[in-house]
């Protein structure tokens, strides 16, 4: 048996290693949410506020912007993305693809 006969993801993509182990939504998840804490936290720095101001223009408090902060926290509803976009003077946009 040559490498490539025992190896069955050699010529694979890694998208498509994730999926046949049931890996790709969770790992896609983490990297969204690592991308969306980013955004936040850069917008926030342009915006010139603090996690103490932004939760209080979005009406929140304050451990409800540290999980939107925290690239980890899965938790964040919906709601609290929009309220965080809206103050930072964006929008949020989702999408099916």
């Amino acid at each position: 048996m040559t490498g490539k006969e025992s190896n069955q993801h050699i010529g694979s993509d890694f998208d498509a290693f994730l999926a046949e182990d049931g890996l790709l939504v969770e790992v896609e998840a983490v990297a969204l949410k690592r991308v969306i804490a980013f955004q936040v936290q850069q917008e926030m720095q342009r915006a010139g506020l603090s996690k103490t101001q932004l939760a209080h223009r979005m009406a929140t408090s304050r451990s409800a912007v540290d999980r939107l902060l925290d690239p980890e926290n899965h938790a964040v509803t919906l709601r609290t993305l929009e309220r965080a976009a809206e103050v930072l003077g964006k929008r949020l946009k989702l999408e099916l693809v």
